[in-house]
């Protein structure tokens, strides 16, 4: 008999990086489960739509679709209350409260881990100063017992799997835990267009204010390069108004004009440390370098002086000087090359690294 899959995710509440790694999961598991703590269809895939999906108690709590993220000292309980029995083989995948679940006493259960959550680690300040007053009061000693809880749940994981070495290393400060790097998977072949170089640096991404578009933007504001950036969020607006006319913002492309943009670009500008980050492994799959922040999931993706340039700190003087050392070292860049290290992270690279997971912790219990 095939053994019985429950995928734990989350939430899905949108289409990122953390739910194209749960559609493939299902298409490794295609009879599997889903639960979740919030649901709301009309906003993920129809891959996942097509699914058994069943939530915890917060999708039933007021507003939860909208303010999910409120009802997180909720969710350990939520997820501890879900019922697990029957299956033969959990899989979590977890960036916000998702490997907390029990699974039946012969389970296997896999955490892929995105990230231990940001909110009670790494970024704790910045949630912290940004919240409302009352948030700011209650947020120490409500975390304080979070972290402990995140902490011993870890404990209940057979083997866990990080997207990055940069998750990795996150993974063994927060939990204590040793995992397996499984990078995620990028539709490489989706951006094989070939076509010749604009003029025009491009960045991409959502303008929050840890994905630093303020960089781009100041930096070539005083370069005076054209610079196209696609994104939208909190920070869009003040950057439209700071934008020089040598700098264009759209809110969003549709997938045609992006690939075509990561095709014509002179470089993928990337200010952000991300986990992984999959725009620079499209930018490369395009057969375009990347200048990017040299910090967290980065170092996996780029090889510096082959693939793209590195710049050593979050700071517009940093940014600057690399584009122009981008500008000395722009002939030596081979587009072939770089499509090459992209496909490193092609979707069978994830089955075969989440396979073979599964496979040493089943060998090891």
């Amino acid at each position: 008999m095939p053994p019985r899959v429950a995928l734990i995710h989350y939430w899905l509440v949108g289409m990122r990086g953390g739910e194209r790694v749960l559609e493939r999961l299902l298409h490794l598991y295609p009879d599997a489960d889903i639960f979740t703590h919030v649901y709301v269809p009309e906003a993920v895939s129809e891959t996942i739509r097509a699914r058994r999906v069943q939530t915890t108690f917060i999708q039933g709590l007021p507003w939860a679709k909208r303010l999910y993220q409120k009802y997180l000292p909720l969710m350990p309980l939520a997820l501890e209350h879900l019922d697990l029995r029957g299956y033969d083989l959990v899989i979590s995948s977890e960036s916000g409260p998702a490997k907390g679940v029990i699974a039946a006493p012969d389970a296997l259960h896999v955490c892929y881990c995105h990230s231990p959550m940001r909110y009670l680690w790494d970024h704790f300040h910045d949630y912290h100063e940004n919240a409302g007053a009352a948030s700011r009061a209650a947020m120490p000693l409500m975390f304080h017992g979070l972290r402990q809880w995140d902490t011993a749940s870890a404990a209940r994981v057979d083997a866990i799997m990080a997207n990055s070495s940069f998750i990795q290393r996150r993974v063994k400060r927060a939990w204590g835990r040793e995992s397996a790097i499984v990078h995620p998977p990028v539709p490489v072949a989706e951006y094989a267009e070939r076509h010749s170089p604009g003029d025009f640096f491009l960045w991409v991404g959502q303008m929050t204010r840890y994905k630093r578009a303020d960089l781009a933007l100041d930096a070539f504001n005083r370069l005076g390069l054209p610079l196209l950036m696609v994104g939208d969020g909190d920070l869009a607006a003040s950057l439209r108004q700071r934008a020089g006319p040598n700098i264009t913002i759209k809110s969003k492309l549709s997938f045609a004009e992006l690939k075509r943009a990561y095709a014509t670009c002179r470089a993928l500008i990337f200010t952000a440390e991300e986990d992984f980050g999959i725009v620079p492994v499209e930018a490369n799959a395009s057969g375009r370098p990347v200048i990017g922040y040299g910090r967290g999931g980065l170092v996996d993706t780029i090889i510096p002086e082959e693939t793209g340039l590195f710049f050593g700190k979050q700071s517009v003087e940093s940014l600057i000087e690399a584009v122009r050392a981008f500008e000395a070292w722009e002939r030596h860049f081979d587009p072939d090359r770089a499509r090459a290290n992209a496909a490193r992270f092609a979707p069978e690279h994830f089955d075969a690294g989440v396979r073979a997971t599964i496979e040493l912790a089943m060998a090891q219990r």
